[in-house]
């Protein structure tokens, strides 16, 4: 039960849902979709405190399923907040740059 459970909080980090209670309702949200059992809030709740006593290989595949898709997203924000901060260290050379062009030669040499 350990490896499902550490999917299901891998998946569906409360960091990213503000609470256990908004993770839980994504969870379901999102593997109630992938299996064919009727898969309830209650049913995450069992997994998520490791209190269920078996794990379908179908909830399992939504689990290692929602978890590639954090991946992804994580990657993307990643990739989006490096494509961010090298636009303000390239503005912030830019700056420092015209800066310095702009002070008079006198003032270099000193």
């Amino acid at each position: 039960m350990c490896a499902a459970q550490n999917l299901l909080r891998d998946a569906f980090p409360v960091r990213r849902y503000g609470k256990v209670e908004a993770a839980f309702y994504e969870a379901h949200r999102f593997i109630s979709r992938r299996v064919r059992k009727d898969f309830t809030i209650r049913r995450v709740r069992s997994i998520w405190e490791g209190k269920a006593r078996r794990i379908d290989s179908e909830e399992m595949d939504a689990l290692r399923a929602a978890l590639v898709e954090e991946s992804r997203r994580e990657q993307r924000e990643l990739t989006a907040r490096l494509a961010s901060l090298d636009e303000k260290i390239a503005a912030f050379k830019a700056a420092a740059h015209r800066e310095a062009l702009a002070r008079p030669f006198s003032e270099m040499g000193r």
